[in-house]
């Protein structure tokens, strides 16, 4: 099995008990879980039994102890976890939607030590010694100006020792502030056309790709997929997750693939109906525990078709709307199990 090599920020995340609001939960007790998006994909990975390491900066003390002995307890290599007396712990905070009343996020992640920690600190040689896949997502360089700096020498890194990379595309715009003078979308728009060219395969949803590539129209998944592939020649594949959402706790999910070489695009589930989600537990995460998902089974020899592949990741994004948290913690057999067809939800007795 090949290992995969996630580079991001692994934050605190405090959510507001349930479905309340912040001004119900506070002064209270806090939800205190770790989350972000790479560390969500390497602990994902390691879950599944994957070949999973995690990269980043984190300051020294207990509570970043805390945070690398939870992602240790999964199975996730971090070794390569810098250890830093400059910057912070980022955080954020999480108040749950329910029906018309959407989810809402604050961040508190300026100046966290992952956003000022530079390039030449990390030692990319040992970092992807043996690695078949390298991922990011657009969180990372949204974060500073840094943060970008840093995942485009990550990037021009990889590429030299011939490591594969994949980047999910995750557009937040409230993080995309450390150029004040473009609106967010410009900015990410900008920055994300400098980092795609290093692309083996582009993950996102349609949303991501509109607002980070300026693609304008309205074209068939099909076709924007093949649309991102002509704008960077490197992008061979593109997977994208497909969603309805009807209200904050009912959405329909389903997934694309497409594969550049063949002019194939694969969809799952394939009768054409989306898995219906209609009691949402936990949002956050869903796309990481896809992103999670394809890379596991592009790195097993019995899952790499490309169908397969699609419809093992989207049955793992699937299944993470049912599990609170950032993390998904859905085995292999479950993802499975709903990939065959089991999807009634009955007691395993």
């Amino acid at each position: 099995m090949s290992c995969v090599v996630t580079f991001g920020e692994i934050m605190a995340r405090l959510a507001a008990p349930g479905f309340k609001r912040f001004q119900q939960a506070m002064p209270g007790t806090l939800d205190v879980t770790f989350a972000g998006a790479e560390a969500s994909i390497a602990a994902s990975i390691a879950y599944l039994g994957g070949d999973a390491a995690f990269v980043t900066a984190l300051p020294v003390h207990a509570i970043a102890d805390a945070c690398v002995a939870n992602l240790r307890s999964l199975g996730v290599n971090t070794r390569h976890i810098l250890r830093t007396p400059q910057g912070r712990l980022g955080l954020y905070f999480l108040e749950t939607g329910a029906n018309q009343r959407p989810g809402n996020v604050i961040y508190d992640r300026e100046g966290s030590a992952i956003a000022i920690t530079p390039a030449a600190d990390y030692d990319w040689s040992a970092i992807f010694d043996g690695a078949e896949w390298f991922i990011v997502s657009g969180i990372t360089p949204a974060i500073s100006r840094n943060a970008t700096d840093v995942t485009l020498i990550a990037l021009h890194e990889a590429s030299q020792r011939g490591v594969k990379v994949a980047i999910d595309m995750n557009y937040r715009s409230k993080l995309w502030q450390w150029e004040p003078s473009l609106p967010p979308r410009e900015l990410a728009t900008r920055t994300m056309r400098d980092l795609l060219p290093f692309a083996d395969l582009f993950i996102g949803g349609r949303e991501d790709a509109e607002a980070m590539l300026g693609i304008q129209g309205s074209p068939s998944l099909d076709e924007l997929a093949r649309q991102i592939s002509q704008l960077f020649p490197r992008i061979s594949r593109v997977a994208m997750t497909v969603r309805e959402a009807i209200s904050a706790t009912h959405n329909n999910f389903g997934g694309l693939f497409f594969d550049k070489a063949t002019d194939q695009v694969c969809h799952t589930p394939e009768n054409g109906q989306l898995y219906p989600i209609t009691n949402i537990v936990d949002r956050l995460g869903a796309g990481d525990a896809f992103t999670a998902g394809l890379l596991f089974a592009l790195t097993n020899p019995d899952l790499d078709a490309p169908q397969s592949a699609i419809a093992f990741a989207t049955a793992a994004g699937c299944l993470a709307h049912s599990i609170e948290g950032d993390f998904n913690f859905s085995t292999r057999e479950e993802i499975a199990a709903l990939v065959g067809g089991d999807s009634a939800g009955r007691v395993k007795r």
